[in-house]
């Protein structure tokens, strides 16, 4: 009673590992289209790399581990930079969730393609597995920044209708925001809806990747 299982310690060693290839790609995806929108403070920060160690925030990757939802060091950004400070800062920060999508979605089709395609052995099933959970973290990270709450990316998005003043005005309280939201997030008060936003992104996957349960289906003859 009271120890961990081997499955449950496997999940924790698996999102681990997928929290290396995540974090990285989001955060470098912030650095990289900040610099091309006029702002290169996070690329001579380093930030623009996929060295998961320029970007790692210890309290975000035990939460990332151990409930699945976390975060990185936030990749910083001076947006009077950018041409139009608001919407370079939406498409910046939009940036990241978007990658996310998309490993997501490239991670689905090799999912399915390994899940069809490869033998029944202990190896792959852990391949397939680790594919899975790849995909979770994706969809997990990509979600939970899009809340429209700062300083989530979300936020970014939506204040872009804002007047400036606002705006920025609204931006000096994001970490007091966020800690807000952090107690909130451990008290399960977001559990419900990010579920649901969670399975709709899911429901998007199957359905873009629909093409290769199609292309195995006919392949031995049978229908979707």
């Amino acid at each position: 009673m009271g120890l961990i299982s081997p499955s449950q310690l496997l999940i924790w060693i698996m999102r681990g590992m997928a929290m290396l290839l995540v974090i990285p790609m989001h955060e470098a995806a912030h650095a990289f289209v900040s610099d091309k929108l006029g702002d290169p403070t996070a690329k001579n920060l380093g930030r623009l790399t996929l060295n998961p160690m320029a970007h790692f925030d210890l309290l975000g990757a035990i939460c990332m581990i151990f409930v699945g939802i976390g975060w990185a060091k936030p990749v910083p950004v001076y947006p009077y930079r950018y041409k139009n400070p608001k919407v370079g800062m939406a498409i910046s920060a939009a940036a990241g969730p978007l990658s996310n999508l998309l490993m997501a979605y490239i991670t689905a089709m090799v999912y399915k393609v390994a899940y069809y395609c490869t033998p029944d052995t202990m190896f792959w099933g852990f391949i397939i597995q680790f594919l899975y959970i790849l995909i979770a973290v994706n969809v997990s990270l990509a979600v939970f920044n899009l809340l429209p709450v700062p300083p989530f990316d979300g936020s970014r998005i939506a204040m872009v209708l804002l007047p400036q003043k606002l705006y920025f005005r609204i931006m000096q309280y994001e970490r007091y925001i966020f800690m807000g939201m952090f107690v909130l997030l451990m008290l399960g008060v977001f559990d419900l809806p990010l579920s649901l936003l969670n399975g709709a992104v899911w429901n998007l996957l199957d359905k873009a990747t629909l093409f290769i349960d199609k292309a195995v289906y006919a392949a031995v003859g049978m229908a979707v």
